[in-house]
This record gives C-alpha cells, sequence and structure tokens, in this order.
C-alpha cells in the first residue's frame, strides 16, 4: 500500500540551464525574434496620414469604437472581422501542423520569443551553462547578489517596457507615454501595463518551459493533427545507435571505420543537443509532448559532425515515414482539406474587408409607447436611425421611406443631414399614416438614405416595421 502522507502531488521544477548554440536554426531564430521585436515595439511610433482619424498607423481606439490598421478602419460592427481572422489563424494552425509540427511554437509563439531574449539576458550577465549552475551552487556573496538582482532587473525592465508597449496600441503613443509617467493616464493604462509586466515576468522568467509543457493546450492536442508524414525533430537511431548502441569518442572508437567495425553509432553520446534543448528533453528518447520544434538540437548535432568531419543530419527534420526508408507525401485528403478551408476562409475574410459598405444604416424601434393615435386619426411610430460614414470624407445625406402609400416621414426641421467622416449620427424619425388606422397587425416598409454630395455612393436601405392598433408584438 502507498503512504498517504508521504504522496507526491505534483513534481518540483527541476532548473533547465540551456546551453547557448550556434547554426541555421538558432540564426533564423534570431531573425524572426529581431523582426518580431521590431514590429512590437516600434510599431504604436509609426504615424500614419489620414484624411480623418488619428495619425498613428495602429491604433485600437476603444472610446470611438474603432481599430485603425493603416488604411483599414474597424467599426464596431465589422468586429466580426475579428472572429474570421482567428478562424484564419486557427486554421492555418492546423494546416502548418499538419505538415511541419509544432514550428509556431519553435519560431513564432510570443513564449518562445520572449524566453529566448530573458536567456540571452541571463546568459549575458551570469555567464553560459556551466557559468550559470557553478553560480547557483555557489554560496551566496556579493558577486552573487549583484549577478542575480541585475538579471531580474533586466527581466522586469523588459517585462515594463513590453506592458507599456502593449498600452501605447489603444491610445495615441507620444501622449500617453507623457500621461503615464506624469501619472494622467486613465486607470485602465497603469493596470494594464502592470498586468502585462507581471505576466511577462513569470512566464518568460520563472515558469518558461512550464508554460509550454503544462499550461498550454497545443501541447495536448497536437498528437490529433500529426500523422506519419508529419515533419518532426527527430533523431536517427539506426544510425546513432548501431548495434552496440552510442559510445563516447575513445582511442579506439574515434574513426567511422572503427566505430562500425565494432557495432557502436556514430552518436558521440555528448549530451549537446540534451544542453540546448530549452525544456530539457533528450531528444534521442524519441518525440516528447515537452519538444517545441525549435531545432537547436539539430543546430548542436550537426556541430559535432562536423567538428569530427562526419555528416551531419543525425538529428534532423523527418517524418515517421522518412525514418523507416518509406516516402512521406505532403498532399493527403487531410492536408488537402484543411489548404481549401483555409483558402475559403481567407478569400471571403478578403471579400468582406474589401467591399466594406461606405454607409450603414440601422433602424431601432421605439416601443413605448409602440404607436400613437393622434388627433385627426392616423397612427405615428417612432423610430431611431443609426447611420454611420465610414468613408474618409463627409457625405450629405436626404432620409426617405418607402412601402407605405399616403404615409408622411417626419425628420423634424431637417431637409437632410450631414455626417463628418468615420462619423455616426442618430436621427430620430416619426411615420404618420392616416390609413392605418383603418388596418389591423403591421406593415413592413424601409427607410433610405441617398447622399446628396457624393453620388459614387449608393442609396442605402434598411427594413422597418409599422404597427397598428391590434398588432402583437
Amino acid at each position: 500500500m502507498t503512504d498517504s502522507a508521504n504522496e507526491v502531488l505534483y513534481q518540483a521544477r527541476i532548473p533547465i540551464y540551456p546551453r547557448s548554440v550556434k547554426g541555421r536554426f538558432r540564426t533564423l531564430k534570431w531573425g524572426i525574434l529581431t523582426l518580431a521585436y521590431s514590429v512590437y515595439f516600434l510599431l504604436p511610433w509609426l504615424r500614419w496620414t489620414r484624411n480623418a482619424g488619428p495619425d498613428q498607423a495602429v491604433l485600437f481606439d476603444i472610446a470611438n469604437r474603432k481599430f485603425y490598421l493603416f488604411d483599414l478602419v474597424m467599426h464596431a460592427e465589422d468586429l466580426f472581422w475579428l472572429t474570421g481572422f482567428l478562424l484564419v489563424a486557427a486554421l492555418l494552425l492546423f494546416f502548418v501542423t499538419g505538415i511541419a509540427g509544432r514550428v509556431f511554437c519553435g519560431y513564432f509563439c510570443f513564449q518562445t520569443l520572449w524566453t529566448d531574449l530573458y536567456l540571452l539576458i541571463e546568459r549575458l550577465v551570469q555567464g553560459d551553462r556551466v557559468a550559470r549552475i557553478r553560480l547557483d551552487k555557489s554560496p551566496w556573496n556579493g558577486a552573487k547578489v549583484f549577478r542575480k538582482a541585475l538579471t531580474h532587473i533586466l527581466w522586469l525592465t523588459v517585462a515594463f517596457w513590453t506592458g507599456l508597449t502593449f498600452t501605447l496600441y489603444w491610445d495615441n503613443a507620444p501622449d500617453l507615454i507623457v500621461k503615464w509617467f506624469t501619472g494622467k493616464a486613465p486607470f485602465a493604462a497603469y493596470a494594464t501595463t502592470l498586468f502585462i509586466t507581471a505576466t511577462t515576468y513569470v512566464m518568460a522568467g520563472l515558469a518558461r518551459e512550464q508554460v509550454c509543457t503544462y499550461m498550454c493546450p497545443y501541447s495536448r492536442f497536437q498528437s490529433v493533427m500529426f500523422d506519419a508524414d508529419t515533419r518532426i525533430v527527430a533523431y536517427d537511431v539506426a544510425r546513432g545507435e548501431g548495434e552496440a548502441g552510442r559510445h563516447k569518442v575513445t582511442r579506439e572508437l574515434k574513426t567511422l571505420e572503427q566505430r562500425q567495425q565494432q557495432g557502436v553509432g556514430e552518436c558521440i553520446d555528448c549530451g549537446y543537443c540534451v544542453q540546448v534543448c530549452p525544456t530539457g528533453i533528450d531528444i534521442r528518447n524519441g518525440l516528447q509532448v515537452q519538444c517545441i520544434s525549435c531545432a537547436l538540437c539539430i543546430d548542436a548535432c550537426d556541430t559535432i559532425m562536423g567538428s569530427l568531419g562526419w555528416d551531419q543530419g543525425l538529428i534532423r527534420y523527418t517524418s515517421e515515414k522518412e525514418a523507416k526508408g518509406q516516402k512521406s507525401r505532403i498532399l493527403k485528403p487531410k492536408t488537402i482539406g484543411y489548404g481549401l478551408v483555409l483558402l475559403a476562409a481567407v478569400v471571403a475574410l478578403g471579400w468582406s474587408v474589401s467591399n466594406q459598405a461606405p454607409l450603414e444604416m440601422a433602424v431601432v424601434q421605439v416601443r413605448q409607447p409602440l404607436f400613437v393615435r393622434l388627433s385627426d386619426g392616423s397612427v405615428q411610430n417612432s423610430y431611431e436611425l443609426h447611420i454611420e460614414n465610414k468613408t474618409d470624407q463627409p457625405v450629405k445625406l436626404a432620409i426617405m421611406m418607402r412601402g407605405l402609400a399616403g404615409a408622411a416621414l417626419d425628420v423634424g426641421k431637417l431637409s437632410s443631414v450631414e455626417i463628418g467622416p468615420q462619423r455616426s449620427l442618430r436621427v430620430h424619425a416619426r411615420v404618420r399614416w392616416k390609413s392605418g388606422s383603418r388596418h389591423k397587425g403591421s406593415r413592413s416598409f424601409q427607410f433610405n438614405i441617398i447622399p446628396q454630395t457624393r453620388h459614387e455612393i449608393g442609396m442605402v436601405s434598411a427594413p422597418a416595421t409599422f404597427y397598428m392598433p391590434g398588432s402583437k408584438n
């Protein structure tokens, strides 16, 4: 029986000290990191000339319910574009994962990008892997306190700048940063900055691989999208182990010929592939849930193989079929299905964005009271017209109605209304219909807005209902 008092409910974190490595995949990762950081940190400061609206290239204006993305302006009613974008992102993730495995995790995920930067800071301050291990095992003294404190100060600085930059996307960056440091910014700006600061510091500095292993759901359901043709980072067992297993380089096992004669594989058991892994796994044990396909173990192994003058690729991107000597297929029903659905989603989203209506109108019935019987016997219904001008130029509009013969439209003393660029307007309208007193139930009709100054914009219609005595609502 198991002693419940001594039962371990969780495994304590084992510190991981990733070693630096050079190679084509590490260079690619540095390039992606540099590009991603440049876009993220510099984009709020990029100016963009518009006929109407702010001059910030990317701005999420919550107060005015508009998102500015260069020349594209997304209004509140266009929020379904976000749903379309998330759908495209999900389909793209499924499509790429089915072909190339977890390359998103290894190269593009925010957790990976920020962890790489934090590891770089740690390495610059505390030294490479051996030096960091030695520092952690050493007793506390002035040098250790200084290095540890400096590391965390730099981590917090990066985390704070990450949080502040995120906040700058929600208001004019030059103004907001002055308000932030002078105590005049809204509470939400401080709360958001501090929240992102804390999560960045914890996730990239303290939790690291635990985020990928335990917190991220992608590591759990990725196996559903994998198959025998999916590209994964894999160790060539037959080549690396041989018949007698792997063995370190010795005088008797120094050349490939000597190792082949004794049945020893090409893996010299240097451990370099394990030392560079950011999640601390041994890729030689096969594909594991912790592997994020960063390919740093490939760079490490290729470096060792190159120094020995042996063929590289002992650890490489391959598939289960290729590892067995079979031909791998990319074009298969699952891949084609993902691709076609992804293409359809991209086309639909692109069409919706490119065909954004310049004018939109919505009609809201005033329901208290639903109708009024006037002294002349006519019936009156009231409406509120919500009109939005999505263009960057003002437009003058005439408001009309159609579908109720003999009905009169009253919008006050306005013969027409003018709406500024990127502005909305509410118009109170009353419809009086004398014939309505002789009918029961309801009758459908429509409101029309007709541009008077910009004839390239067509008429916009919106349905409405006229209620009469005896109507059921």
